[in-house]
């Protein structure tokens, strides 16, 4: 198992929606989005922000280009990448392509604050920023004074953050579930101080489970229903935290995360006896066998922490697709997950959880689709 070094992180952090239907039609954005589509791909920065300001000086409304055109440009980069049609390399030139044309809409399009003042930040851990800063923009769009406070902020520091400056609310992003420990700590310390929290993102899960889990005040699956909950006011009132998970009880998410250098070695070891390939394994592929390894064991953590197999098994679908694309045999997840099931044995969730995983994993010579 090698060839796999990142996570699905298409999802946005209260990510892309509808904006309504001012200035151009579904169908003029839908052809735009493919030529900037081609731009990105192209890191041709100056081409795909003349093309986002040109549609902005037509008449699109800025809330749409953000959500309707660089929004579904980067699921599609994701998607891109995942089909191992794009390099990890292209897909940041993309991505690094898109912010820039953020920037350039946001300085072109800069409304007074007729609101209230909002924090917006990634949770500790989480560097997919884009999505949890195109939330951000639409909030300055419909008159919020917004601090964006980017990538991946510690919690202490957040907290920092909300004393200084007193804000109404923090709207918090989680991309990937793994960061969802760091995630709970972090609402739950802005609720300690009085700052209510809406959640957003696809780590906190496609309908919000995980958000109403960990006791976030609120929860919205894309920008503009954010948005639109903050201006009913959802978020009015003492914020509403929830009693810690009684399933955390059982430490075994706690044990597994001490354990996890540990249980790397061993099961790197382990693999090589039961994998003859990696015998013929160069370093490279070695270093992202480790890479692959690590990212079961981090998913599998997070499902301890919420306690939901469906989020280790849907986990272990996407990776059956993503190493197929790059030409890995599905026999390779399915030994690394036996692996883990070997070692685990005083963890009984665990251990459920990576049966099914060994169920859910696509079968020797299946066809899967990202």
């Amino acid at each position: 198992m090698s060839t796999l070094s990142t996570s699905p992180s298409t999802g946005s952090a209260a990510g892309a929606g509808g904006a309504g239907d001012a200035g151009g039609t579904a169908a003029d954005l839908r052809e735009a989005v493919e030529r900037y589509l081609g731009h990105i791909g192209r890191a041709d920065e100056f081409a795909a922000i003349d093309l986002a300001l040109g549609l902005l000086e037509e008449g699109v409304d800025a809330e749409r280009l953000l959500l309707e055109l660089i929004a579904p440009a980067q699921r599609r980069v994701g998607e891109l990448w995942a089909a191992n049609e794009w390099s990890i390399a292209r897909e940041h030139g993309a991505t690094a392509v898109s912010e820039r044309a953020v920037a350039a809409i946001a300085a072109r399009v800069r409304p007074e604050p007729t609101r209230g003042r909002l924090t917006v930040a990634c949770a500790d851990g989480e560097y997919h920023a884009l999505p949890t800063r195109l939330l951000a923009e639409v909030l300055r769009l419909r008159g919020w004074r917004v601090d964006f406070l980017g990538a991946s902020v510690p919690g202490p520091h957040l907290i920092t953050h909300l004393h200084q400056t007193g804000p109404d609310a923090v709207a918090l992003g989680c991309a990937l579930a793994t960061r969802l420990p760091r995630a709970h700590a972090t609402l739950t310390a802005c609720q300690a101080v009085g700052v209510p929290v809406m959640a957003g993102g696809a780590g906190f899960g496609a309908d919000g489970r995980y958000a109403r889990l960990l006791g976030a005040d609120a929860w919205a699956p894309t920008a503009d229903v954010a948005a639109g909950r903050l201006e009913r006011g959802d978020l009015t009132g003492p914020p509403r935290p929830a009693d810690a998970p009684a399933h955390l009880a059982d430490e075994e998410y706690t044990h597994l995360t001490r354990r996890r250098a540990e249980l790397l070695t061993r099961a790197m070891e382990t693999l090589a006896r039961a994998y003859p390939p990696m015998a013929a394994y160069d370093l490279h592929q070695l270093d992202a066998t480790a890479a692959d390894l690590g990212h079961l064991l981090d998913f599998l953590s997070a499902a301890l922490y919420v306690d939901d197999a469906p989020l280790f098994t849907g986990f272990i679908g996407w990776t059956g697709a993503v190493l197929a694309a790059r030409g890995v045999p599905a026999e390779a997840l399915t030994v690394g997950l036996r692996v883990f099931h070997d070692e685990l044995r005083d963890f009984p969730r665990a251990r459920h959880m990576l049966v099914q995983g060994i169920e859910a994993a696509p079968a020797p010579g299946t066809d899967q689709e990202i």
